[in-house]
């Protein structure tokens, strides 16, 4: 009996430092909706395209004019305030459930991490449309991502590296097949997204 109770006091006490050091709160469906949003964003994509009479799959090489660049851009920033916004409500909903709190200096330091390679990428694909370097911009967003996933590993579940690292590789094939960043995109933001979230959900529901 005391050897029970001692094992379910280590139990215990390992459930309170992980708590404590790491925010365990994400929840699993926000990535099914940010993939979803990623998908119906790369369809939409596809069919301004059309309206402007690029063929995406000719496999030619496209000049794009400067708005229909700043739509693109436009389009891309409304898929992450979706992902963003019901990212923060679902996860708050879950934390809230829980009984913890969803900001605190774990959540801090992990925005921090975060967010250093997601803005050194953000920037990077600036210079990249400045330069008109069109091309490069899906393949950089997925392993700048990647990166930001894998190091915000550190204080949250540590099955997020995994959703990083087939970020960094399908952007590295990507940068291999240039002109393809379209279906690359979708499959990383849009496919995995929701294979994570589903895998998630189930595991941490």
């Amino acid at each position: 009996m005391e050897s029970k109770n001692y094992r379910e006091d280590l139990l215990h006490i390992r459930s309170m430092m992980e708590r404590s050091s790491r925010f365990i709160s994400l929840s699993g469906l926000s990535g099914v909706v940010a993939g979803l949003a990623a998908i119906i964003g790369a369809v939409y994509v596809y069919f301004v395209f059309q309206r402007e009479g690029i063929d995406y799959f000719d496999g030619d090489r496209n000049i794009f004019g400067k708005e229909l660049v700043s739509e693109l851009v436009l389009i891309g920033a409304v898929i992450l305030v979706v992902a963003i916004l019901s990212g923060y409500i679902l996860t708050a909903n879950k934390s809230k459930k829980k009984g913890l709190k969803i900001w605190d200096a774990t959540t801090k330091r992990l925005l921090i991490t975060f967010a250093v390679p997601l803005v050194t990428g953000g920037l990077f694909c600036l210079v990249l449309l400045y330069h008109h370097l069109f091309v490069l911009v899906a393949p950089a967003t997925l392993i700048f991502y990647g990166l930001a996933l894998v190091s915000a590993e550190r204080y949250t579940l540590t099955d997020i590296k995994y959703l990083g690292y087939c970020q960094i590789v399908l952007g590295l094939l990507s940068f291999l097949f240039l002109g393809w960043g379209l279906v690359a995109w979708t499959i990383g933001f849009g496919v995995l997204h929701i294979v994570y979230g589903l895998i998630m959900h189930k595991k941490y529901k």
